[in-house]
């Protein structure tokens, strides 16, 4: 996948997620760790979508940790 950190096949750390992202436009593809809300499943997070307050649901996978040292969600899909 380009542009994204691959996940250690050793460990469990990056993961597939439900997510409720916080994002000003969508077409960003990574996210700040401090801009996802990891959802139990796909129905909570489009109940808990809001897109008036920018909040949409999405499959993210991480976390990963970027080059700056912060830790970062990647888009896998949009939610709808």
């Amino acid at each position: 996948m380009h542009g994204i950190v691959p996940p250690d096949p050793q460990t469990t750390v990056s993961q597939h997620h439900y997510a409720v992202v916080y994002v000003p436009r969508k077409s960003r593809k990574r996210f700040a760790a401090s801009c996802v809300a990891i959802q139990a499943d796909r129905q909570t997070a489009l109940e808990q979508a809001d897109p008036n307050r920018k909040q949409y649901a999405a499959i993210v996978l991480g976390p990963s940790k970027s080059s700056e040292g912060q830790y970062i969600y990647y888009l896998r899909e949009w939610l709808s």
